[in-house]
């Protein structure tokens, strides 16, 4: 057995924290656990952050360090510890957050003593300490806490007033100096798009650290960088794990207002010549919310629910309405811009030209969505062929320099217009090409589309 005034030793410190690697040697170091805790208010410098890693090591799937750790109330020592100088010392606030966190790994018994031993003033201060060291092992605390049994309370917790400075100031982080671990976009993922308080979340990023902010408060939205980071966030989870997620209504509900409102905020007269993020808050809004929508019309629900988000969208917004008039809005893709510019554009197109795409890939953005809503839907079909939309699509099948693989989301906006739909094939068979609107041929749409040279008139060709 180690005596305590041994554990004070450093040389001696570096040695233990050796051996706990091993699950032998943590089993074997069990008995050094009580006093590792009793020795942390004494410590200073390197002598801390030594204890704090030897006390995260002991934690690691060892179950009686574990429960000898709860036992001795160890999450409020190591909590008191994390915060005594996190500013001064990242690194002693991530062995403090990386000990707390195996320790909730152990159960709900666990994760309720930690819980209880961080928020919210520990947490609200570790939050603002602008480091990616600390700000990942933190998002793991608070997403292992937020799981299993007691979770959905302690995310209701972090959610209302005493919990929203601590997102707010976790994405003011994250947006200066970015993450390494997952753990922060499953945390915001889970919060915005699952339990449904994207909106709250949204609201609150609107003037910082809000605590005055109440539940269901509007805020007058001027888009600003944490915004465009949060959607970032959430754009990418929901691209890379559609199976593992449940999307929330009104979470796509919310996307669509923010796009909305995104599109009469965003000057369409200047172009950036980049793709998202441009570092514009309102264009990279604006495109975000667009990539989540894509998506979220892709995404396939589990046969438990009842409604797919994209059929609320479609009954309760015009979804479709709305992203045919902005692409109709739009001046000709490049291609069919450099033909009029040589005088062969004289005919009528059915462009506007007074807008032009904020973004490299805006254009392809609104296609994409189309394409993705029209997917083995009559009713998305026959409402494009309503809205007098089939032109505009077929005009997509281009390649346009401004928008990377327009020409494969155009051909799969026209496959998925004409799949299964007679209406729709007899109009498309009816058109007269106006001009150098489009391709020569859409190729590979199931009924493929290709234009008579001689006639004008487009045909259907079985493949």
């Amino acid at each position: 057995m180690l005596r305590a005034e041994e554990i004070e030793d450093e040389e001696t410190l570096a040695a233990l924290l050796e051996a706990s690697r091993s699950p032998q040697g943590r089993a074997a170091l069990s008995d050094a656990l009580a006093d590792t805790l009793r020795l942390l208010p004494f410590s200073t410098d390197r002598r801390l952050l030594l204890r704090l890693r030897l006390l995260r090591n002991l934690l690691a799937g060892d179950d009686l360090n574990q429960s000898t750790f709860i036992l001795l109330s160890g999450p409020i020592a190591v909590a008191s510890s994390a915060i005594s100088s996190p500013s001064n010392s990242p690194d002693v606030a991530r062995a403090a957050l990386q000990a707390l966190g195996n320790a909730a790994l152990a159960g709900e018994h666990h994760r309720a003593a930690v819980w209880e031993a961080l928020f919210p003033g520990p947490l609200k201060e570790l939050a603002g300490v602008r480091e990616k060291g600390v700000l990942d092992p933190l998002c793991m605390v608070i997403d292992t806490c937020c799981s299993g049994e007691g979770g959905r309370e302690r995310l209701e917790e972090l959610c209302h007033e005493l919990g929203r400075p601590i997102l707010v100031g976790i994405v003011a982080t994250a947006s200066q100096v970015g993450h390494e671990e997952e753990w922060l976009e499953w945390l915001l993922f889970k919060i915005c798009a699952e339990e449904e308080k994207f909106k709250l979340l949204f609201a609150a990023l609107c003037s910082g650290i809000d605590t005055d902010h109440k539940d269901g408060d509007e805020c007058e939205i001027e888009f600003n960088a944490m915004h465009a980071y949060l959607l970032g966030k959430l754009s990418k989870c929901l691209a890379n794990q559609p199976k593992e997620v449940r999307i929330s209504n009104s979470f796509a509900l919310g996307v669509f207002n923010l796009h909305k409102h995104a599109a009469e905020t965003v000057d369409f007269t200047c172009r950036v010549n980049s793709p998202i993020p441009t570092g514009h808050p309102a264009i990279d809004v604006l495109g975000y919310s667009l990539m989540l929508l894509k998506d979220i019309c892709a995404w396939e629900s589990p046969p438990s629910d009842t409604q797919a988000p994209v059929d609320s969208l479609m009954e309760t917004t015009g979804l479709v309405k709305h992203l045919l008039t902005y692409l109709r809005e739009l001046e000709p893709p490049s291609i069919i811009r450099k033909s009029m510019a040589r005088g062969q554009g004289d005919r009528q197109l059915a462009f506007a030209t007074a807008k032009i795409c904020p973004y490299i890939g805006y254009r392809r953005d609104l296609v994409a969505v189309i394409a993705n809503c029209l997917l083995r839907s009559k009713k998305v079909q026959d409402e494009v062929r309503q809205l007098d939309g089939i032109m505009l699509l077929l005009q997509q099948c281009v390649i346009d320099e401004e928008n990377p693989y327009l020409r494969e989301w155009g051909l799969f906006a026209v496959k998925n217009l004409l799949e299964g739909n007679v209406e729709n094939q007899k109009e498309v068979s009816e058109l007269k090409m106006q001009g150098p609107v489009i391709t020569p041929e859409i190729a590979d749409i199931g009924l493929r589309v290709e234009i008579d040279m001689e006639t004008g008139h487009p045909k259907l060709v079985n493949n």
